[in-house]
């Protein structure tokens, strides 16, 4: 089930949400076409728990390990993970802003970030492969929604449907469910989607907003 438009008014432009996906979209132009290739962007900017933990010797011009926790979220693994997340943010990401302004919302957005990925490091700290990705952020962006638009009606591409409208407590309900199921199903240790990091990019997306949120007024 894809997420398509909102069709929630704002009363700003969104130019941080704006910012977001330029950025990303430019560090992505950066690994695919930048002069040490993609491979090493990943290697030297993706967050790799063991060298966290310091079980892992970095390569020659990483960033340090506590940096990476905020490079990785500005890198991605192919083309497809990048359109979806920055869909996502799209959807998403102008709402938050206008509820919360920008410097909560990019506080949230980095602070869910940095919690989905101590998350997937929770479940497999002596992992050796780099996690890349703004999903986690944008977990949080997709936490805060849930919880200041629950009853916001989503367009959305669903299978064996097409086009619809559900309200965003369901479409959003089954995301969460499906990153939690396919999280205890899964093998952590085995690369692929971080779906803890999905988990726990959300819990603190709720979590965040009802601390940021405080005397803003925001939220229906």
């Amino acid at each position: 089930m894809m997420p398509l438009a909102d069709h929630n008014p704002t009363h700003i432009t969104p130019w941080l949400t704006y910012g977001l996906i330029a950025m990303n979209l430019v560090m992505f132009a950066g690994q695919m076409l930048g002069p040490y290739g993609f491979e090493w962007s990943v290697q030297a900017m993706g967050f790799i728990p063991a060298r966290l933990l310091g079980e892992m010797e970095g390569v020659p011009g990483a960033r340090q390990p506590f940096e990476t926790l905020l490079t990785s979220m500005f890198l991605h693994g192919g083309i497809a993970h990048i359109a979806g997340n920055m869909l996502y943010l799209w959807v998403f990401g102008d709402n938050i802003e206008n509820d919360l302004g920008r410097g909560r919302y990019l506080l949230l957005y980095l602070l869910a970030g940095f919690a989905a990925a101590l998350a997937q490091m929770a479940v497999d700290p002596m992992s050796t492969i780099p996690m890349v990705g703004a999903s986690g952020a944008i977990s949080g962006v997709l936490g805060a929604y849930i919880v200041l638009h629950p009853h916001q009606r989503l367009t959305v591409l669903a299978p064996y449907i097409g086009l619809t409208q559900m309200p965003a407590v369901l479409v959003l309900g089954m995301w969460f469910g499906y990153q939690l199921l396919y999280g205890l199903l899964s093998d952590a240790s085995g690369g692929g989607v971080a779906f803890w990091a999905h988990v726990g990019g959300f819990v603190a997306g709720v979590v965040l907003v009802k601390v940021l949120r405080m005397g803003t007024g925001a939220g229906r």
